[in-house]
């Protein structure tokens, strides 16, 4: 005996509310996979420095399978508003950020907190207490190691007596600035033959080569320069290199690169010591801290990250920070 059509009917549409209600639970399936983490990291400057934050940075969010957006606010603060803004509007889980400043960088990332993202500063805070996490060196320790180190060299050289120019960044970042240059003048005020005869602003190396030049000779009685970041550190060395002073006036600065490794393994025997900060480690622990916090977990909310001192009396310290650099910077490329 034949089938009916009407068992033909019933079949074919039993087949196909099967077949539908299979695909349907496919594209459910699919609807319901894990959506891929995206942090944004804004820095701002490019420098060795900054760099490494950003290849700490990446190197942690591909161990974690994290989209990172990268973002750079050139030292100008309408451009750090729209980037915040951008990455706010584009509803990423976290922002990371170097912020311009303690007051004038809130406004936005005020606005990406309160729509749910997560907030981390590193390098320096904000004067506000809703960023989840903060990560960064003591500044006053990044002074304090320096300063320590010309103490010695000034007992030791010197006869304990010097005439000193600083450089440092205070319109630019104030109170790290100021943490910076207030640890390296507590070490060195220990020496009553010890006298802060000039201090200016200069943060990158070609303005740093110019003023440093100005102090020598408008202070001929000047034998140490103390710069408060990389980039016065580096002009500072060009500007003794450049005034012929090798020798006579001994350089101490903060930070690390390449380059100011190179002079503390220069003959010339300028630049005498370095504290450096640990960059690479800060963009690495500012990733766990917001991965911490997007999964509620328990973590440190601040981060202090002791600097490191670098000197020319120890080559052997400074190749072997050197090899760990390199492999830093290979890692982030």
């Amino acid at each position: 005996m034949r089938p009916s059509p009407a068992l033909y009917r019933t079949t074919i549409i039993t087949f196909l509310t099967l077949t539908l209600g299979f695909l349907g639970c496919d594209k459910s399936s699919n609807s319901s996979a894990p959506k891929q983490t995206r942090m944004a990291g804004i820095i701002f400057q490019e420098d060795q420095f900054f760099r490494l934050i950003l290849f700490g940075m990446k190197d942690a969010a591909k161990k974690n399978n994290i989209e990172l957006l990268e973002g750079n606010s050139d030292n100008k603060p309408d451009s750090e508003f729209q980037l915040v803004q951008t990455y706010t509007s584009q509803n990423v889980d976290a922002i990371l950020i170097s912020p311009l400043s303690a007051k004038g960088s809130v406004a936005a990332l005020k606005q990406a907190h309160d729509k749910g993202i997560i907030v981390v500063t590193n390098n320096s805070a904000i004067d506000a207490d809703f960023p989840d996490a903060d990560v960064e060196s003591s500044a006053a320790d990044l002074g304090h190691q320096t300063g320590a180190a010309a103490v010695q060299y000034i007992n030791q050289k010197l006869g304990g007596n010097a005439n000193i120019a600083i450089l440092a960044f205070k319109s630019q970042v104030a109170e790290q600035s100021d943490a910076r240059t207030g640890g390296f003048k507590n070490e060195v005020a220990k020496l009553p033959g010890v006298k802060i005869v000039a201090e200016q602003d200069a943060w990158l190396s070609d303005m740093a080569v110019q003023k440093a030049g100005e102090l020598l000779t408008a202070h001929p009685e000047i034998n140490i320069i103390y710069a408060a970041n990389e980039g016065g550190t580096a002009g500072s060395v060009l500007a003794v290199k450049n005034a012929g002073k090798a020798g006579q006036i001994a350089v101490f600065g903060t930070d690390v690169s390449q380059q100011l490794l190179d002079f503390l393994l220069s003959p010339d025997n300028i630049l005498q010591a370095i504290t450096a900060q640990r960059p690479y480690e800060m963009g690495q622990r500012s990733v766990e801290a917001a991965l911490a916090a997007l999964h509620h977990q328990t973590y440190d909310k601040k981060i202090v990250l002791n600097g490191i001192c670098l000197t020319h009396a120890d080559p052997d310290g400074v190749k072997a920070y050197a090899k760990q650099l390199q492999d830093w910077m290979a890692g982030g490329n």
